[in-house]
């Protein structure tokens, strides 16, 4: 997941925006897929911020 963050972050995002967008991401793959709710978070939460302090400059 930190190779998404990067690319984001390359793309102009700062690491703030591309967590936050990656967590659009999941939520939107969420609601389209909800048999896949719990792998997402397993995928997701494994590559993610572990919290809120984690994404702060």
């Amino acid at each position: 997941m930190q190779e998404l963050i990067n690319k984001l972050m390359a793309e102009g995002l700062t690491e703030q925006q591309a967590y936050k967008a990656v967590e659009i991401i999941k939520n939107f793959a969420k609601e389209k897929f909800p048999i896949f709710g719990g792998a997402i978070d397993k995928l997701f939460d494994k590559y993610g911020p572990k919290d809120d302090d984690d994404i702060m400059p």
